[in-house]
């Protein structure tokens, strides 16, 4: 197992749109889903919400991912960085892959001279195990959370 950017590989990174996609969009024709993963390149590589996406391999399949971005949603913009989008293939459930992904994504930050990490959700007593602390609900319904670095 080694970590990568995914930001710097083309074909990793196409493959994280499209697995967000099919996991939080709506479904689409491929015509649309290759639309959608041209444009979504586009903003990721050339606008700044996305600091980073850490993708966990094994071998040069991508098993998994966690990404960091400067702001999630509309609501408290002012908190960054923010703790996102962190899925594992089927396949690969259950083998602790998550607390992997986790640990290295707050190592990471935490490099990059952050001490707080934000993040949303609405999965109950998830994120504490990883040390999240709530904070307050959100307008949307999901809980806000910070992780000390």
């Amino acid at each position: 197992m080694k970590f990568i950017n995914v930001k710097d590989n083309k074909e990793l990174l196409r493959e994280y749109i499209k697995l967000c996609s099919l996991e939080w969009g709506c479904e689409k024709t491929d015509e649309e889903m290759e639309q959608y993963i041209n444009e979504k390149e586009y903003r990721i590589l050339n606008e700044d919400k996305v600091i980073n996406i850490i993708g966990l391999m094994d071998n040069d399949e991508m098993i998994g991912f966690i990404s960091l971005f400067k702001y999630d949603g509309d609501e408290c913009r002012e908190l960054t960085p923010w703790y996102a989008t962190k899925k594992k293939k089927k396949e690969y459930r259950g083998n602790g892959y998550s607390k992997i992904l986790n640990d290295e994504l707050l190592r990471q930050t935490k490099e990059m001279g952050y001490d707080k990490l934000y993040l949303k959700s609405e999965l109950e007593n998830y994120y504490e195990k990883f040390g999240a602390k709530y904070i307050k609900m959100l307008e949307n319904g999901e809980k806000l959370y910070y992780i000390d670095l």
